[in-house]
């Protein structure tokens, strides 16, 4: 079945650009003046994939977002006319997969929008146990709903934290350089995403500080899955390194 994308933007050039260039593709568009008409035409009618301007009538974007959240991990690409880090960080704080900021070219637009599809296509293919779940330590990962456990408890990710987390669980016996990461969780560098990583990486290791399991940087290559009881020490070494390098 054929993809269904929502936006909103104020903006009726905009709207009708990205919905070109994504119709094109064989997507099926809906495009709303605001994100409160495309939030309740969500609630009933859930689509595959929500592109959100910030600055809108009512709501802005951010508290669209945040709704969509509460109610479902669809992919969410926000756009807005301010390049701030402010911006940048709200939106992938309340859990959206990419950021990108006006002008922007629609072709690269369209280039994300693949992109975070395949890596979505790629996590329904990948190979689980019979019980449709993956583990690490204490970590317990169902692919099927993809929910993620520690002892019972379910950790709240966001669609880019779970995909690096179970990536990494995937790859535990080796470390992961950043190229790849960006390859297969983002689908291409660029060097707002490069930022997106480290600070998915970030907010990963916050959520994981009552497990039994670490992300460890690799100094000048990426990183890789550590467990508490291996090397405490070295843990903490490397996440005061971390704060002092950010």
């Amino acid at each position: 079945m054929k993809k269904t994308i929502y936006i909103a933007d104020d903006d009726g050039n905009i709207r009708n650009l990205v919905r070109t260039f994504l119709e094109r593709e064989g997507y099926v568009v809906n495009a709303f003046e605001d994100g409160e008409s495309l939030l309740r035409f969500f609630s009933t009618n859930p689509s595959d994939m929500v592109i959100l301007d910030v600055m809108m009538p009512g709501r802005d974007g951010f508290f669209i977002c945040n709704d969509i959240r509460k109610m479902s991990n669809v992919p969410i690409i926000m756009l807005t006319a301010r390049d701030s880090d402010a911006d940048y960080i709200s939106g992938l704080s309340l859990g959206s997969d990419d950021y990108f900021t006006k002008p922007f070219s629609p072709v690269k637009l369209v280039s994300k929008v693949k992109a975070i599809f395949r890596r979505i296509d790629t996590e329904d293919d990948t190979p689980h146990n019979d019980q449709g779940n993956i583990s690490f330590e204490d970590i317990e990962i169902m692919t099927k709903t993809k929910i993620v456990t520690w002892n019972n408890e379910e950790l709240q990710l966001t669609p880019n934290e779970y995909a690096l987390l179970t990536y990494m669980i995937l790859n535990k016996d080796r470390a992961v350089s950043r190229v790849e990461l960006l390859d297969r969780i983002w689908g291409y560098e660029t060097e707002v995403e490069t930022r997106v990583a480290d600070d998915t990486v970030k907010r990963l290791r916050k959520k994981l500080t009552k497990t039994n399991v670490i992300i460890k940087t690799v100094w000048g290559y990426g990183f890789r899955l550590h467990t508490k009881s291996e090397d405490t020490d070295d843990a903490e070494d490397a996440s005061e390194h971390e704060e002092t390098h950010d």
